[in-house]
């Protein structure tokens, strides 16, 4: 291991990722750590309901089975250190499942385990406090509604677990990039104030979070990468003392780290990029700046941290209704309006049996009809195209209402207007909707510990301070342009990636030279925005803008965009994945002589 140089490789960046990102990451050598990122909101609630069944389940088995049992003793022979959140509800159990298989192995690896997150046994403390849903101002689900409540601790409870010498650290909810950050505490030896070191870590961390969205995946330039999707190469970041660091991937791999990249990740999934919120630090992504220094080589440096909150995030799960849907095919002239008319049918002799059954009406109802636009909120192709998939989905507060719907579809089979088409295993099944209720809660009601060799300590934590937004001091704008003589699509002025977090949606738009900024700025206002989203927005003011002028960037924010997010919605895209693709199509004035570049 490098004093100087600290080389990390992200393996994972959902629960289901890629097996092979482990011996790909093996196989390139010279690594000091390999980090593993499993959870999200709904994979905290699928754990939960794991553990209520078992009480030995509830983490990602398949980190477990898939990437640590058959390299355990190559991870022994070099030396690297793994540090994973792939504990989920139950870190514990995770960590002596580890144990177990190494001690088969005769191996002498050592693990640690970080605690505290899990809040579940205080439902109703804080049912009785009246807290409030950070973002909503809703009321505190009843208790036994709840599936999950964790803390999303930090980074100093993880380099405190490595501290033991522990050489794979497992922990339950931490923020995403604290998995990263905390090998670089522990490594550099950075303390609480060193704040803008801590905002570079986690920036690293937050690259290396989503594994290969950084190397090419999910790229606005995809076309430059679809050969090698493959064998894509999973992120490396190779971190110095101050913070500053290269992104890189495995020699050979497939994809690319490239400007645009590393870019597009940065603004994945952020809100506002000069209050980006950690436990550890309050990070100013927006004088970051970002260069190509070689071949799959991409320097980041410049983020700024200010001091940490006195708050921990609090994240509940929660069961409110069920939900259920289907696809069907159809095929052939008038392939859309026969599909609306079906769905039509499906609705209309759900509600009649509904009622039949003295039950209530659906609480919500979806129809997308996909290959007539209707993402785009367009519905005027329905006539004229000739193949669509319908989606049709509800959500009721009694399963077996879910059931009708499902059955009904099911039913009208023989009775649709023809065309109708489909590959199904069986009918599909009513689920129950899980929401997320966020909430702050302050440090000092929270206390994370390291549990190592049997024996339990506490991990002080710095108290924070109180951030205040108003002391942000904004950029100055870029000046509006003097003249355009034509228009282009954005996609060849900008790349661009988008994301959510709840019910909340975000696009980054970066400029591919800093001289388009100024025309893309002007030309892409929040009215703008608002109005290209206004088919999924409640209302379409709800658009913030926030510019980053380190990358030439921009991010919008998009609140109640959603329907609910995640599997509370019963939208086709539930995670504003393609959001991107929708903005990118939008039409920006600039003059011919750029025009004459990108075209």
């Amino acid at each position: 291991m490098s004093n100087n140089t600290l080389r990390i490789g992200g393996a994972s960046g959902f629960w289901g990722d890629a097996a092979g990102a482990t011996p790909q990451l093996l196989a390139a050598g010279g690594l000091d750590f390999i980090v593993y990122d499993y959870l999200a909101e709904i994979t905290m609630s699928i754990m939960a309901r794991a553990r209520s069944k078992n009480p030995e389940l509830g983490y990602a088995g398949d980190f477990v089975s898939a990437s640590m049992k058959p390299h355990l003793a190559e991870i022994a022979k070099q030396g690297v250190r793994i540090v994973s959140n792939a504990g989920g509800v139950n870190p514990e159990s995770c960590a002596a499942a580890l144990r177990a298989l190494i001690k088969e192995q005769g191996l002498s690896l050592t693990v640690a385990c970080v605690v505290g997150d899990d809040l579940s046994d205080r439902a109703a403390e804080f049912a009785d406090r009246k807290l409030r849903e950070m973002f909503s101002g809703e009321d505190f689900p009843a208790p036994e509604r709840l599936q999950s409540i964790n803390a999303y601790l930090g980074a100093f409870p993880v380099a405190a677990a490595l501290d033991t010498g522990a050489d794979i650290v497992i922990t339950g909810r931490c923020v995403d990039s604290a998995v990263t950050l905390g090998a670089c505490i522990h490594h550099f030896g950075w303390q609480p104030d060193d704040l803008d070191q801590l905002a570079m870590g986690s920036l690293a961390g937050h690259i290396l979070e989503c594994g290969p969205q950084c190397t090419g995946g999910n790229f606005t330039d995809w076309e430059t990468v679809a050969d090698t999707i493959d064998s894509i190469g999973y992120p490396i970041a190779e971190v110095e003392a101050n913070g500053e660091f290269v992104c890189t991937k495995p020699e050979g791999s497939g994809g690319v780290v490239n400007v645009g990249t590393v870019a597009e990740q940065m603004l994945y999934e952020i809100g506002d990029p000069q209050a980006y919120f950690l436990p550890d630090v309050v990070c100013d992504f927006s004088t970051a700046r970002i260069e190509q220094v070689g071949d799959n080589r991409v320097k980041v440096f410049g983020a700024i941290g200010k001091a940490a909150p006195d708050t921990y995030k609090v994240c509940g799960t929660y069961f409110d209704k069920f939900r259920g849907g289907t696809y069907m095919s159809m095929y052939g002239a008038n392939a859309g309006k026969r599909a609306e008319v079906l769905a039509e049918a499906v609705f209309k002799s759900a509600r009649r049996e509904l009622a039949l059954r003295n039950m209530a009406d659906f609480a919500e109802t979806s129809v997308e009809i996909m290959g007539t636009e209707c993402q785009y909120g367009k519905f005027s192709r329905v006539g004229e195209v000739r193949e669509v998939v319908m989606k049709v989905a509800a959500k009721h507060d009694d399963a077996a209402g879910i059931g009708v719907l499902l059955k009904t579809a099911t039913g009208l089979g023989l009775a649709t207007p023809p065309g109708l088409s489909g590959f199904q295993g069986g009918r599909p099944k009513p689920s129950p909707v899980v929401r997320l209720f966020s909430f702050l809660l302050p440090k000092r009601d929270v206390s994370a510990g390291v549990e190592y060799n049997g024996q339990l300590t506490d991990c002080a934590v710095a108290q924070g301070t109180t951030f205040d937004p108003a002391n942000i001091e904004r950029p100055n704008v870029p000046q509006a342009p003097a003249s355009t003589d034509t228009m282009v699509p954005l996609v060849k002025l900008a790349w661009a990636r988008s994301g959510d977090k709840g019910d909340k949606g975000n696009v980054g738009v970066i400029a591919r030279q800093a001289r388009y900024l100024p025309y893309i700025w002007s030309a892409l206002g929040v009215e703008v925005v608002g109005q290209r989203f206004a088919h999924f927005l409640e209302d379409t003011s709800a658009v913030e803008r926030f510019l980053l002028p380190g990358c030439h960037a921009i991010n919008f924010l998009m609140d109640s965009v959603l329907g609910g997010g995640g599997i509370a919605s019963l939208r086709n895209d539930p995670q504003a994945k393609g959001y991107a693709q929708l903005l990118l199509e939008i039409d920006i004035p600039v003059p011919q002589a750029i025009a004459d570049e990108v075209l």
